[in-house]
């Protein structure tokens, strides 16, 4: 079977989506549609697909599944409308910026029976899988604490910050997921403190460019985050997992992995410089999951409930620096009773 892709969105991430679904040789892109024309039509013509309107996707019979790259204001609605019109649909983090919102929008993918995977690629990194399967294989014992470090080469935009829902939503929202992940619980509560260190714009904005984050889940495992929209050494993206038995570890990753010695020391290649070459990998791997997923017609991972969660953690982490105190994630979701949205789908 060839699965056969509409891409809504022809901008940055969009183009990273669209060379991974073509590298794939059980997927095809059929069309691409973004509301600015020249962008549509230069990826189109890339990848040898067609620049059609939403409205043509959304009822053609050549179209197995859609990819979502557009604005996060939109993402909501076209996953309830796509849905609604039998495709499957991959959506790229967040599914919306408010949590009841992504409630209602999961209802109607539940309602409908549609295939939704959100993209939390870094799952789909073979060095961070590698660590998850050390995990899962009990080479560390129980886990205990997870430590997370995530930050940027540099700072976006100021007109970025004010569109993007602020750094616990866009940036933090992989590492609530990974720390999900690697923990194998959930989050009980959330205690973050966030400064602006970096660009005095993106505080003017109403964000914070850095920020540290402490996650605990009702057994008392430990997950921290430590962010910054500034390394000038390259894309900083590390992970441990401390356990009962020992550790194991995924360290940053260079284009070239080469040492070289001599007479002045030691010295090795920059980092990457950012998530598009850091996670090429990652975002093809991911797309071949979402390509298994929709072949076999079962649920997809990560799903609009992952999405829904590392929300409801960004909204926490936020609420416990504006408040601060530690932010029971009960407070931002309701009473469990009413979380069964979250419960293993």
């Amino acid at each position: 079977m060839t699965v056969k892709f509409a891409l809504l969105g022809a901008g940055r991430i969009g183009k990273v989506h669209a060379k991974a679904v073509t590298s794939n040789p059980k997927a095809r892109l059929v069309a691409v549609a973004d509301a600015v024309a020249d962008a549509a039509s230069a990826l189109a013509g890339q990848y040898g697909a067609e620049v059609r309107s939403i409205d043509a996707i959304e009822g053609a019979a050549d179209i197995d599944a859609v990819i979502i790259c557009t604005p996060t204001d939109t993402h909501a609605a076209l996953i309830e409308r796509f849905s609604r019109a039998g495709k499957a649909i991959f959506c790229e983090k967040p599914i919306d910026l408010d949590v009841e919102r992504v409630k209602s929008c999961l209802k109607v993918v539940d309602e409908t029976g549609a295939t939704l995977m959100v993209g939390f690629n870094r799952r789909f990194d073979p060095h961070f899988q590698a660590v998850k399967d050390a995990v899962l294989s009990g080479q560390v014992g129980d886990v205990e604490m997870v430590t997370i470090v995530s930050r940027d080469p540099g700072a976006p935009p100021a007109d970025y910050v004010k569109r993007s829902g602020g750094i616990f939503r866009d940036m933090t929202i992989h590492d609530f997921d990974m720390a999900r992940w690697l923990l194998g619980e959930e989050i009980d509560s959330v205690s973050a403190q966030a400064s602006v260190l970096v660009d005095k714009a993106i505080g003017q904005a109403g964000d914070f460019d850095s920020a540290s984050v402490m996650l605990i889940t009702a057994s008392g495992k430990h997950a921290t985050i430590s962010n910054s929209r500034r390394a000038t050494y390259g894309y900083d993206q590390r992970i441990e997992v401390h356990g009962s038995r020992g550790a194991v570890a995924a360290e940053n990753q260079r284009p070239v992995s080469i040492e070289i010695a001599n007479a002045a020391g030691y010295t090795r290649p920059p980092l990457h410089d950012f998530f598009m070459t850091r996670y090429t990998e990652a975002y093809a791997r991911e797309i071949t999951s979402f390509i298994d997923f929709v072949e076999a017609k079962t649920p997809a991972s990560p799903s609009g409930a992952d999405g829904l969660v590392a929300l409801a953690l960004a909204e926490a982490a936020l609420k416990s620096v504006s408040e601060g105190r530690a932010v029971k994630v009960s407070e931002v979701t309701g009473p469990l009773a009413d979380r069964s949205v979250f419960q293993g789908r």
